[in-house]
């Protein structure tokens, strides 16, 4: 009789962990210097200018910046046959990192997020080791715990304490908004889950300064963009109320099917936040959903000094949250909040025998059934665990874990001290903005949020000659260690400056005086 072999005479050990360790220290040698560039960087970064770093073209802590036919010729990535290893490895980070922006820089104000934090980091590398996915309890039941449990308690934050209040995570803030409108329709409309819209003609409502991520989803979910019904807003960006009442009417006797109202928390230009509660007076009105896209803004609820903002948000059916903007967390992470979670099953839920089981544990044998039934609506929500079946995605990253790590690592009081902070930042700017004669201010003063917008020499009338000086000074500050970027406007285009919680009060002397002498030049 023949023996086996055995099977160390045939397998090599495994060394993984020794592999990951070895990497792992030899990238911490790149990324730290990384950060710790930014850090150093904003010693000085009150004075106008960056440090300069040595590089092939202008290069601060912030970046080293090329047109994209020069970048690609310099970061030429080559996808190898054969491996190229560790020294391959290390040497596309090392180019990754210098050519990249360092959102970790004070110069950073271009968009509405900025870097993470120590925390973040970490919470990213544990995603990465544990690689599973949240679609079925089974293969992530830790994960599964720990996003049940942040959305809950954030969605209480926002009034939606009931026993089947919570949410779910989401791939970004479009993705809770598109979300929204699916089980939107399925819940007040739901024979369109299986029978599709049959011809009508269904419409949404978003105040004029909305996201296009609206117009995105109702394209895709075969509205067509041109059902998204831009409502008016006054002289603060903020939608009128009237002016939403009177859109649904016109659209309802026009033979058409309003059903969803998307009210912004911070708007992505101007910040300003929708007058919720006579935006819901509306929804109630004509029965339609009232959605709360607070991707931006929506974390005021944190603060007890602007939490007023949000005042009526109790009264939406859904809300979008976006954690990696105001509160640090690393991108992506985002919620979906909702009163009533039994509606997202509801409106979502599929058959998929091959994914969700029924099992004979108490716990688990409410989870998801393999029927197309409707759910039965008298069990809480947190009974349901099988998180894929309240969602679009079947693949889905734990990203709950990036928020609820924060938390817990710098406790409500730290996010509440760090939102503070920004508003306090972003107000210091606009005071030094509405002192010079040369600006004026788009944004209120204080601003609604944390982006201060404003023209330049507006008083000139010459739209045209300021658009062109405003891009112009955009791309004269990133040599110089700033970033910010620019929108369209009745009178031109407008500086938009975005703040964050790391950034320094103390920066914006040296900044505006950069600024006018760019003006100058």
């Amino acid at each position: 009789m023949t023996s086996l072999p055995s099977r160390s005479a045939e397998e090599k050990p495994l060394q993984r962990a020794e592999e990951v360790n070895d990497l792992l220290n030899s990238i911490q040698e790149l990324i730290i210097p990384f950060i710790r560039s930014a850090d150093e960087d904003a010693a000085t970064k009150h004075t106008g200018h960056g440090l300069a770093i040595e590089g092939q073209g202008p290069r601060t802590a912030l970046v080293e910046y090329h047109p994209p036919n020069k970048l690609k010729s310099l970061f030429d990535v080559q996808l190898p046959e054969s491996s190229a290893g560790k020294e391959g490895l290390l040497d596309v980070v090392q180019k990754l990192l210098k050519y990249s922006v360092n959102t970790w820089d004070q110069g950073f104000m271009d968009k509405l997020y900025a870097s993470t934090n120590a925390v973040g980091v970490v919470s990213e590398l544990l995603l990465a080791v544990l690689n599973t996915n949240l679609h079925v309890y089974q293969v992530s039941p830790a994960l599964t715990i720990v996003e049940k449990t942040t959305s809950k308690v954030l969605a209480k934050l926002f009034g939606f304490g009931g026993a089947h209040g919570g949410g779910i995570s989401q791939p970004g803030g479009s993705a809770s908004n598109a979300t929204s409108i699916a089980i939107a329709r399925n819940t007040l409309h739901p024979e369109t889950k299986t029978d599709g819209i049959n011809g009508r003609r269904f419409t949404l409502f978003t105040s004029a300064h909305g996201h296009y991520s609206l117009e995105k989803a109702a394209q895709m979910f075969g509205f067509g963009s041109s059902a998204v019904i831009g409502v008016a807003v006054d002289k603060q960006g903020r939608m009128l109320p009237s002016a939403l009442d009177e859109a649904v009417q016109k659209s309802k006797d026009a033979g058409e099917v309003p059903f969803y109202v998307n009210a912004t928390a911070g708007t992505t230009v101007l910040g300003s936040y929708d007058p919720i509660g006579p935006i819901a007076d509306v929804c109630e009105k004509h029965k339609l959903w009232l959605h709360i896209d607070g991707s931006w803004g929506g974390p005021v609820i944190f603060s007890a000094t602007h939490k007023h903002k949000l005042e009526g948000v109790e009264r939406a059916d859904s809300i979008g949250v976006t954690p990696h903007k105001m509160l640090s967390v690393p991108m992506t992470c985002s919620f979906l909040l909702g009163k009533d979670m039994r509606q997202f099953q509801r409106a979502m839920t599929l058959p998929a025998g091959y994914l969700f089981h029924s099992d004979s544990d108490e716990d688990a044998s409410a989870a998801n059934t393999t029927e197309a039934s409707e759910p039965d609506v008298s069990r809480p929500e947190a009974e349901i665990w099988d998180l894929a079946d309240l969602t679009p995605q079947c693949g889905r990253r734990g990203d709950a874990l990036k928020l609820a790590l924060s938390w817990i690592y710098y406790g409500s009081s730290g996010f509440e001290a760090s939102i503070d902070s920004a508003f306090s930042a972003a107000a210091t700017l606009a005071d030094l903005v509405s002192a010079n004669p040369a600006f004026s201010l788009v944004s209120e003063n204080p601003p609604p949020c944390w982006q201060v917008c404003f023209y330049y020499n507006k008083q000139d009338g010459a739209a045209d000659k300021n658009c062109k000086i405003t891009e112009s000074i955009t791309k004269k500050l990133i040599p110089r260690g700033f970033m910010v970027d620019y929108a369209p406007g009745e009178e031109g285009k407008f500086f938009r400056v975005v703040v964050n919680p790391a950034t320094r009060r103390g920066l914006w002397k040296g900044w505006s005086r950069l600024l006018r002498r760019l003006v100058r030049s």
